[in-house]
């Protein structure tokens, strides 16, 4: 499906760029894990192309035009498009799905703050649930209450990303705290981005930013056990791992200014065991009751999408697409204008 030399490609790129999930793909059956690659490689692409450049209006139209070849059969000429071109091919992957992921970066392409937690899981959903919901996909699930957990999961692996960048973030004037969360502990956003530094008010923010992602860990295991037998160790070392940075956040009291939380590679290996040995504790069990919980509202536009159980009235995807154009048109005037 994929050309080897184009896998190899992908795989190096995130070997580099994303080691977390590099770790845990190798858990993942082949048939998963190269499809897999190729959606990293091209997310981490795209993440990069925003990031890194200083026109960054200009960057995601770009990747919305990258992504609209690698739809029609016509990537361009670069590696990761073209293996990206054919996992969608091959899988069917719904379009909603990656262009959410866009919608994503063009919110950080304007520069956008987040007033709650709800908002702050409709950007997540954007940049992480809409990736495992496509991870999903690759696993050939497409029922709507494996997709609701794959979504919790992502949310929560991003919520942990959010906390442990919170000192890195700011420095660079980015902010994804919650507003709302910041003013009950007596911060005001606007005067910590001027001045950022770590307090015990932010840390009370950062500590219960990771209780939420910790409530959607929890509620993201119903889902892994309905995932096929050979996808669940690596799906398992994904959640254990981002879920071990978290901890590393505790560890430092929640600050992120004088120390960043990482994992050493003794501590991975020590999750990747834990989560062949919990995948296959989950053969034995009965199913969680939590698998059916209802997705949460950010997330369901998703879990829509890509679901083939999802009865017609509940399909949202006219408002949504309409709501994606809009945001990308006002990219482009910004650009335009040279903003």
């Amino acid at each position: 499906m994929i050309a080897p030399d184009d896998l190899a490609h992908c795989r190096a790129a995130i070997r580099t760029g994303s080691r977390s999930f590099y770790a845990a793909s190798h858990l993942l059956p082949a048939r998963v894990r190269d499809p897999a690659l190729a959606l990293y490689a091209f997310c981490r692409l795209a993440d990069d192309a925003v990031d890194l450049h200083t026109e960054k209006a200009a960057a995601v139209l770009s990747l919305q035009e990258r992504l609209h070849h690698a739809y029609r059969g016509t990537p361009r000429n670069a590696p990761a498009d073209r293996a990206f071109a054919c996992m969608i091919e091959h899988h069917e992957m719904p379009r909603e799905l990656p262009k959410a992921l866009l919608e994503g970066l063009a919110w950080d392409a304007e520069g956008r703050t987040y007033d709650s937690l709800s908002d702050v899981r409709a950007y997540s959903a954007r940049v992480a649930a809409a990736v495992g919901a496509m991870m999903t996909v690759l696993m050939g699930v497409r029922n709507t209450d494996a997709l609701a957990r794959a979504c919790d999961l992502g949310v929560a692996m991003q919520l942990t990303n959010i906390a442990r960048d919170v000192g890195e973030d700011a420095h660079e004037g980015r902010l994804y705290l919650p507003r709302d969360m910041m003013e009950d502990e007596g911060l005001d956003p606007d005067a910590f981005l001027a001045d950022p530094k770590h307090s015990a008010a932010l840390a009370r923010v950062v500590h219960r930013l990771l209780g939420e992602a910790q409530r959607l860990y929890f509620r993201s295991e119903a889902g892994i056990a309905a995932l096929p037998l050979s996808c669940r160790p690596g799906i398992f070392a994904a959640r254990h791992i981002y879920d071990g940075i978290g901890r590393q956040v505790r560890r430092n009291q929640y600050d992120s200014f004088t120390q960043r939380a990482c994992t050493t590679g003794r501590k991975k290996l020590g999750w990747l065991i834990l989560s062949v040995m919990r995948s296959a504790v989950t053969t034995l069990m009965p199913q969680s009751a939590v698998l059916y919980a209802p997705a949460v509202p950010e997330v369901q536009f998703l879990v829509d999408a890509a679901a083939r159980d999802t009865p017609p009235h509940r399909r949202k995807s006219g408002k949504r697409a309409s709501a994606v154009i809009d945001v990308f048109a006002q990219l482009e005037a910004k650009d335009r204008q040279g903003v």
